[in-house]
């Protein structure tokens, strides 16, 4: 089974990928990666509040390369993936190069239900109020 990584680079950004089988000399500042996803946490409000989720986006968006070469020096750790996280990793890797950036532009943004946002409104005054209690 594919060992899959977290890399957690020095910008921020948590990388799941698995380690590319041939590597560059030992001597050499890179590390080659396999089907690299970036971790995105994503927050979306729901009727109960806020809810966070995780999407796997592909990291080096605008090539069809599937093996990635990094410095080692913008890496800050370098972790084994959970299960779950190995399962959904192998489920996303599956269809890498049929991942499809969006154009510039180009957005998929629905447009909330008057309830929706009727609702949303409700839930953000709350927020305020208890804010201003806390402060």
């Amino acid at each position: 089974m594919t060992q899959v990584k977290i890399i957690k680079l020095i910008n921020g950004d948590d990388i799941v990928c698995s380690l590319a089988k041939e590597q560059l000399p030992d001597k050499t500042p890179l590390l080659r990666i396999d089907k690299p996803l970036q971790i995105k946490y994503v927050s979306q409000l729901t009727a109960k509040g806020l809810k966070d989720y995780i999407a796997l986006i592909k990291w080096a968006s605008y090539t069809n390369d599937q093996i990635i070469t990094i410095p080692k020096d913008k890496i800050v750790t370098i972790t084994n993936a959970t299960d779950e996280m190995t399962k959904s990793y192998i489920e996303v890797s599956k269809k890498y190069e049929k991942i499809v950036v969006p154009k510039r532009g180009e957005h998929n943004i629905e447009q909330l239900s008057e309830d929706e946002n009727n609702e949303f409104n409700e839930l953000w005054d709350e927020f305020r109020d208890i804010k201003k209690t806390l402060n």
